[in-house]
């Protein structure tokens, strides 16, 4: 690993993989780890203070940042919050111009933040999710796998995996294009439907929590059905998306 004394704007005790670019007028602040290839753009900050109160600076915490992600201009990522953790990037992300990461969000690999986009603290992000552009997360929301974040929209609840969000907190729909451009099989993509009526579509009227727990019982016939039904009952005090489908 090399120190990064020899960039410009790079603070002492950060650990640059092999092929790191750090653009002038970028900071990459003590307490970082930029994995291979991993390119950091004009004005970026990485592993500045947390934005809150209180905050003691003493701490040992940091910014993780995985191979080939890219961090494009004016991109600010916070470190954490806690002795010895990390706010963390995962692989081959794509963060936009301007857009924030706040102290202890963990994303996932292939995730895409578009320009403007503002994920408050312990927001954690599944794989291959992609967020339009200006939207904003509440602190400690959890965004599934493969879901698709409309531009401008405003979350606070949680976001199951491989489903497509209106502008405030409901659900529109699977991302189906994404599925077949990650090859999910067709068996594959007609359980998650049948997955995704039983929680959103069903009647009686009932929680999405409860529903999901009802068809875990008998409906899933794949691993990817499976999964988006655990998403509501891993955390049951949770609140989920509505359904804007009628």
């Amino acid at each position: 690993m090399n120190s990064g004394q020899e960039f410009q704007g790079v603070e002492n005790n950060v650990e640059l993989g092999e092929g790191v670019r750090i653009a002038p007028f970028a900071i990459v602040k003590g307490g970082s780890i930029l994995g291979d290839r991993v390119q950091v753009d004009h004005f970026a900050v990485v592993g500045g203070n947390p934005q809150f109160l209180g905050f003691d600076e003493s701490l040992s915490t940091g910014v993780k940042i995985g191979t080939g992600s890219v961090i494009r201009e004016g991109v600010t990522i916070n470190r954490s919050t806690h002795e010895g953790e990390f706010t963390t990037i995962g692989e081959k992300c794509f963060l936009m111009a301007n857009s924030h990461v706040a102290h202890d969000c963990a994303l996932g690999n292939n995730v895409i933040l578009a320009n403007g986009v503002l994920l408050a603290g312990h927001v954690t992000v599944g794989d291959n999710v992609f967020f339009g552009g200006n939207t904003a997360v509440q602190q400690f929301t959890r965004i599934g796998e493969g879901a698709m974040v409309a531009g401008l929209a405003r979350i606070s609840m949680d976001v199951p995996p491989f489903v497509m969000t209106g502008y405030e907190n409901d659900v529109v729909g699977l991302n189906l294009v994404g599925l077949k451009r990650r090859n999910f099989s067709a068996d594959e993509i007609a359980d998650l439907k049948r997955c995704f009526r039983a929680v959103y579509l069903s009647k009686p009227h009932g929680s999405p929590t409860k529903k999901a727990a009802d068809a875990l019982n008998s409906l899933p016939e794949t691993a990817r059905g499976e999964q988006f039904l655990r998403f509501f009952t891993d955390c049951e005090k949770r609140k989920f998306l509505r359904s804007r489908i009628k």
